[in-house]
């Protein structure tokens, strides 16, 4: 059955309206809580939250319901996503809560939840909550729950976890580095982590006011991160989004370096000492096909899972494979976390870069193919396979581009959107059945 509440990053919406209402919110801890102790027979729940300033009532309201049904609380206050996720999968927490939405403007939040493994709950696990999330989200939640207090600890356990994960040979001594912290969950954690490894630090985007997260800053916004690299003298720069769970990059000359740069990086170095599992690597439809082939010339499999870090996740586990991410810059390292963690990355790529030079060398003979993403606002989202006029183009498209593109139709798992990706040799055939397909689309549900 079809879920109503859970979108592939938990539960988005806007504050103080369903489904962040707070009658929801209050239901949605009552019901981990009941899940946990039928489960485990203890609900001890750690909550972390951005830089929004609706984040801290909507992780009373939680709180509130979590101990009305007979959890304990923690609360690690402004920490990223994975952070909690980490946190939770280290200490005595059956589970974890994010309030973040991500990447997206303030006005928007949303609620993450993760098992004590460290991983987003199963969707069977979903399915249960949300049931008797609407069974309780009729009862009056508290008017005025109290706010959490932080607990400052948790942000160093993490720090030292992190620190942990350079990798041996790296000196990080007076290595500028340039970070774009979104003004988001990643302001003090990011400078502080770099610096108390011995990097020479200079900070974008650390100055929140629970309104300017994303706002022109961060892995959306990298035009002055790339200007400030350049001026700065910097060796690397890093862009993370609003609760870091990705990481992008700017080389010294102010280019960029996304997620598919990052994977070949990293598949380069495990190779190289002999730990890529399988010689493989899990990615998603959206990664370039630039970045197959240049795997392929080195002897490693690119596989592709379905958008989503849930679903790279599941085909590592399934497959053994230790490295997979997105184009976005959402990374795991398998052996080190099973989240994609924006700081984790940085912390890898800049290892990379400190013996080796510069990144360029990192990614050398990586070609991206032209791709261009429309995305169509829709009115409903019937299977795609349903429109005839879609399956025209989309078959037109196919036929025409063979071995030497690739097209991608998916609907948003967060918005009202459908997103078309057209890639191929040239780009005068990714302009041609990039619009055909979004037409398609605007005619047969356009909103």
């Amino acid at each position: 059955m079809p879920k109503e509440l859970f979108g592939t990053d938990g539960i988005r919406g806007v504050p103080g309206t369903p489904p962040l209402d707070d009658a929801t919110l209050f239901a949605t801890g009552r019901s981990l809580a009941a899940y946990l102790l039928r489960e485990h027979s203890a609900a001890h729940v750690l909550i972390g939250m951005d830089t929004r300033e609706s984040g801290p009532h909507i992780a009373a309201l939680l709180a509130a319901g979590l101990t009305q049904a007979g959890a304990t609380v923690a609360f690690a206050g402004i920490i990223t996503t994975p952070g909690v996720a980490c946190l939770v999968r280290q200490n005595d927490f059956q589970a974890g809560v994010v309030i973040s939405a991500s990447h997206n403007p303030y006005h928007d939040n949303g609620v993450k939840l993760f098992s004590h493994a460290g991983m987003k709950f199963p969707d069977s696990v979903e399915e249960i909550l949300e049931a008797d999330i609407f069974k309780h989200r009729s009862d009056p939640p508290p008017k005025n729950p109290p706010l959490l207090v932080a607990d400052a600890s948790l942000d160093a356990e993490y720090l030292d976890f992190l620190r942990a994960r350079v990798l041996p040979g790296t000196n990080l001594s007076g290595f500028r580095i340039l970070l774009d912290c979104a003004n988001g969950a990643a302001y003090k954690l990011g400078p502080e982590l770099f610096r108390t490894l011995g990097a020479d630090v200079v900070s974008m985007g650390v100055s929140p006011d629970g309104r300017n997260i994303n706002a022109g800053c961060g892995s959306l916004y990298l035009d002055g991160l790339q200007k400030r690299v350049v001026a700065e003298r910097a060796r690397l720069g890093v862009a993370f989004d609003g609760d870091a769970d990705r990481a992008l990059f700017v080389c010294e000359s102010g280019k960029i370096v996304n997620g598919d740069g990052v994977l070949l990086a990293v598949a380069r170095h495990l190779k190289s000492q002999n730990k890529l599992k399988g010689d493989r690597v899990v990615a998603t439809s959206m990664s370039n096909l630039g970045l197959e082939r240049v795997l392929a010339r080195e002897g490693i499999t690119l596989a592709r899972a379905s958008v989503g870090d849930r679903y790279v996740l599941e085909e590592m586990l399934r497959s053994g494979n230790v490295i997979g991410g997105e184009q976005s810059g959402h990374i795991i390292f398998l052996e080190d976390s099973p989240a994609g963690d924006g700081l984790l990355t940085a912390v890898k790529i800049a290892s990379l870069v400190s013996m080796h030079g510069k990144i360029e060398s990192l990614v050398e003979g990586l070609k991206d193919y032209p791709q261009i993403i429309v995305n169509v606002k829709v009115k409903s989202k019937p299977p795609l396979e349903s429109l005839p006029e879609v399956s025209r183009a989309l078959a037109e498209a196919q036929s025409a581009l063979g071995e030497n593109g690739r097209v991608v139709l998916r609907y948003s798992g967060t918005e009202q959107l459908a997103r078309v990706m057209v890639e191929a040799e040239h780009d005068a055939d990714v302009q041609r059945f990039s619009q055909s397909l979004a037409n398609a689309l605007r005619s047969s549900i356009g909103a």
